[in-house]
């Protein structure tokens, strides 16, 4: 009789124990087919600040009404990464320091960064 009880707790115990670990484990479909990672962010900047002076910009209305790149406004975006480029020159548009009234402040950008070999960050829209 005790070899009975002995049987039955040890298939009690076991039963237990796997119920509890399909219950933690991967009994549902979302351990087998997990979720795609989210699209990366499209940046666009809602109050982002120019890390130079944008007056220094100027030299860059060359470059629109030339369409020439111009060393110098090549040289004042050298150091920063296009993002931060692309919102110098918005800011820059945005001030009228270029001399330029626009329709399409993203085109004078896109057409600036590419004059100095950087580009537009996909999706980036001026916070004109």
């Amino acid at each position: 009789m005790a070899l009975k009880s002995a049987a039955l707790l040890a298939i009690v115990i076991t039963m237990s124990l796997l119920s509890v670990e399909v219950a933690n484990g991967c009994g549902d479909t979302s351990c087998s087919n997990p979720s795609p990672p989210p699209p990366p962010a499209v940046p666009t900047p809602t109050g982002g600040t120019c890390p130079i002076n944008v007056l220094n910009l100027a030299v860059c209305a060359n470059v629109l009404s030339l369409n020439v790149p111009s060393s110098q406004c090549c040289t004042l975006l050298q150091g920063l990464a296009d993002l931060d480029a692309a919102l110098c020159l918005c800011a820059a548009l945005k001030a009228n320091i270029l001399g330029v009234i626009n329709v399409d402040a993203l085109v004078d950008v896109t057409l600036i960064l590419n004059s100095c070999n950087r580009t537009c960050p996909p999706g980036f829209t001026c916070p004109l």
